[in-house]
């Protein structure tokens, strides 16, 4: 099975093959900086089932062996790699893929860096679109 996806402007597109070794929300400082954002999803693949199919990426390097690729035009963070902490492994950031339903996290890493309202978000009232 080869899942694709890629950058909001589509000058950068990837492959994926065959199911992720893991999914999971990351609350750490670092992603949220990346990202803008609260968390951020990420779906653990081997190298070798990772590739570019179009367009080449950025990347910098965010602390350590910590490298964050993303489009050099429309600024998509697409994946991130650290030799020291997964070796061998592309976290290809999840909400990227053309279907991101494929692969649903299955749970939450870096808690202790969340950020406090995090912990009760899924409490909050939910709109289809907009609140009236």
């Amino acid at each position: 099975m080869i899942n694709a996806g890629g950058c909001h402007c589509g000058a950068v597109r990837y492959e994926v093959e065959g199911p992720p070794q893991h999914v999971a929300l990351c609350h750490c400082q670092d992603c949220r900086k990346s990202a803008g954002a609260p968390l951020v999803a990420w779906a653990a693949f081997a190298e070798a089932n990772f590739r570019l199919t179009r367009g080449e990426p950025v990347a910098f390097n965010s602390s350590g062996q910590a490298w964050r690729h993303f489009c050099p035009r429309c600024g998509s963070g697409l994946y991130y790699r650290n030799a020291d902490y997964l070796p061998g492994i592309v976290d290809v950031q999840a909400a990227t893929l053309d279907d991101p339903d494929a692969f649903p996290a299955s749970g939450h890493i870096q808690v202790a860096e969340r950020i406090s309202w995090m912990a009760t978000a899924h409490e909050l009232p939910t709109f289809d679109r907009f609140p009236e």
